[in-house]
């Protein structure tokens, strides 16, 4: 019999499990999500892995793995969407969903592998023309321990700075977007001034749920911002957190997938929480608060993890470090500190973060935020992000070198 893990949603996977011995084949690993299947690929050692093209089960690590150790993939791809995410990662041949044991021999039975063919994992696909290439966009998750370390003002300002850059250098011809995934207490609209009767972040994830969302949709339900020379296109978060389960995973999967065909660069505001405890509350099927920022973070290609500079908040910060460690890896995270002061670290309060995050955390390198409190009020007070409010900020300049790290990260 053909060992398989699988990495699918849970309808699927359970359909699968059901039939697979009556096609010849053994499942020795059922995986919640791409770094799980790829762990499970140096345990297990399956003959064929199957994954569902989405990036909470399909990742890089994942096709390394897979060729590192030589395990046949077998990529199910139910949208436009999805396939174009499978190139990203050098899949070149991905199978319609919904898979079926029966619809086709699997690439072990062969011995050739007819079901999806892998490039190697540094290989770039390379586009018939220019109009075929895909155009992927860079996700950001702005994400803090609880505590109130200063997220949302940082995702605005962040998106504000990154609008601001790429409007100088495109003339404004590149989308830069802000979406608001917190589904504890969302707070980007608020903050900007904007309405949130019809959120646009929950309005995205039900298009994307129906398979609906592309460009024209996401230019309909966003809100456009002024920032700077630029303007940021705001997907609004929920205005009563009793509409969480509007979020779920899967829906947000779909929507940072598609947004990447949208936005050149988009910043994704998410709540601090990311505990799976709830699982042992619940049933399996039932929505989970947490999931979407999960997702976030799982799929971001950066991680800007925001800690406040008292005590407290680098306490809170360095256990919450350690746990994010787990989901996200270490190289996707850039380290923030906030609210830096002398007047609850001491003297030479920059000096004394850096050595605590070092000794502490092992984080040898951060962008540390100067409080600010004035110039934070000035752009809550008028709705506008920080480099409008207070150009001269000092908090301000240290964001502007933070939207030079993301600017690095995206192609040109």
């Amino acid at each position: 019999m053909t060992s398989v893990a699988l990495a699918l949603p849970l309808a699927d996977e359970q359909r699968l499990v059901a039939e697979a011995g009556r096609h010849g084949h053994r499942v020795v690993a059922r995986c919640s999500g791409a770094d799980d299947l790829a762990a499970q690929l140096e345990t297990a050692r399956p003959e064929l892995a199957v994954a569902a093209a989405a990036p909470q089960y399909l990742s890089s690590r994942v096709v390394a793995a897979c060729d590192a150790i030589g395990v046949r993939l077998l990529v199910v791809a139910g949208s436009v969407q999805e396939r174009r995410f499978a190139a990203t990662l050098g899949v070149v041949d991905a199978v319609d969903a919904p898979f079926e044991w029966a619809a086709r021999r699997t690439p072990v039975d062969t011995g050739v592998d007819e079901e999806t063919r892998v490039r190697p994992a540094r290989a770039t696909p390379v586009p018939s023309s220019a109009d075929e290439a895909p155009r992927r966009g860079l996700v950001i998750a702005v994400w803090g321990p609880a505590g109130a370390p200063g997220r949302t003002s940082l995702a605005i300002a962040l998106a504000a700075e990154v609008a601001d850059a790429h409007a100088a250098r495109s003339g404004g011809q590149t989308t830069i977007a802000l979406a608001d995934a917190d589904t504890h207490a969302a707070s980007i609209a608020p903050a900007l001034g904007l309405l949130d009767e019809a959120p646009g972040f929950a309005a995205a994830c039900r298009l994307a749920g129906s398979g609906a969302l592309d460009p024209p949709q996401f230019e309909r339900i966003a809100q456009q911002h002024r920032a700077g020379r630029g303007e940021i296109h705001v997907l609004t978060g929920l205005g009563r957190a009793s509409r969480w389960p509007e979020l779920s995973a899967e829906r947000v999967s779909g929507v940072l997938t598609a947004a990447r065909d949208w936005a050149a660069v988009t910043v994704v505001d998410v709540a601090a929480g990311f505990e799976h405890d709830e699982e042992l509350m619940t049933d399996l099927n039932a929505p989970r608060r947490n999931a979407a920022t999960i997702e976030v973070l799982r799929s971001a290609d950066l991680v800007v993890a925001v800690g406040a500079a008292d005590p407290i908040g680098l306490s809170r910060y360095l256990r919450a470090h350690a746990d994010l460690a787990e989901l996200v890896e270490p190289d996707r995270v850039h380290t923030v500190i906030n609210k830096v002061r002398s007047s609850a670290i001491g003297l030479n309060p920059a000096a004394q973060v850096r050595q605590t995050l070092a000794r502490f955390g092992g984080i040898e390198a951060a962008v540390l935020v100067p409080w600010d409190p004035a110039g934070f009020d000035a752009a809550l007070l008028s709705g506008r992000p920080l480099l409008d409010a207070a150009p001269r900020s000092a908090a301000r300049a240290a964001i502007r070198d933070l939207a030079g790290l993301v600017r690095a990260n995206v192609a040109p």
